[in-house]
């Protein structure tokens, strides 16, 4: 193989090697987590997954020519999914055990010099701001959550007509994007879900972890009708733009006695 034939991402951990690490000074590590759960009955299980490894990994290769020092991590697949569990084949790893799993690569990180983390984030049942807060106590490292579905969340109604929280318009949008071929959309259900009986709850100054097989037989919160590849990209575009900004940004910076604030 010639080197003109020959692709090495550097800033992909799993094909990257010792040779070319040996010579590198990486500054930033991503780590994409997602989850494997029902999303409607026309989504991929594997979309939180799928959707966050091309963000983290899109992000990782946008960031590298503005600092050739960012590292991207393999997604870890699962996720906190115990109200998801009445649907078949969800799989489900509680907070704790997710925790002490990232905890382990931090450390080892850590342990390679690398101080600046990023936790790209794909499902809403993680809950990583106990995890940073603790451990930012306990070791010299700087760990960023990223929920990468609300980086774009200020234009989100100028590309989408319909809220979503779960596979719905947004969701479809993304999935027709990145992986049409996985998509039935004959077999999508309407997404309407059943709502709190508790005006706290409808407000949102109260709340409470959803059972999701309360809410409707097809776990969706959200009409995906009228989602387009188009409606995806254009919101996939602006979060890779901006997080791979930040991480670029994060990467040249220096690590002071102030840091992350301003000198």
């Amino acid at each position: 193989m010639t080197d003109s034939e020959r692709r090495i991402d550097e800033w992909d951990i799993c094909s990257t090697n010792l040779y070319r690490i040996g010579k590198r000074k990486y500054e930033v590590a991503v780590l994409p987590v997602g989850a494997i759960e029902a999303h409607n009955r026309h989504l991929p299980e594997g979309q939180d997954y799928f959707h966050t490894t091309h963000v983290a990994r899109q992000c990782c290769e946008k960031a590298w020519p503005k600092c050739e020092s960012v590292i991207c991590l393999p997604t870890l697949p699962f996720g906190v999914d115990c109200n998801q569990l009445a649907y078949p084949l969800a799989i489900h790893v509680s907070q704790a055990t997710l925790d002490a799993m990232v905890r382990d690569i931090i450390v080892s990180l850590r342990h390679h010099g690398i101080r600046k983390i990023v936790i790209l984030n794909g499902h809403g049942g993680n809950d990583f701001k106990p995890l940073i807060r603790q451990i930012q106590c306990d070791l010299d490292v700087h760990v960023f959550l990223v929920n990468w579905w609300l980086v774009g969340s200020d234009k989100y109604n100028e590309i989408f007509t319909k809220p979503d929280d779960h596979a719905g318009q947004f969701e479809t949008s993304v999935a027709m994007a990145l992986y049409p071929q996985l998509i039935e959309p004959d077999v999508a259900g309407a997404g309407t879900a059943r709502p709190f009986r508790f005006e706290a709850l409808r407000k949102g100054w109260a709340t409470t972890s959803r059972d999701f097989a309360k809410l409707n037989d097809h776990c969706a919160v959200g009409d995906p009708t009228d989602a387009t590849a188009e409606r995806g990209r254009q919101y996939l575009d602006l979060v890779i733009e901006r997080t791979s900004i930040f991480l670029a940004e994060l990467a040249n910076a220096k690590i002071d006695k102030n840091f992350p604030h301003t000198p």
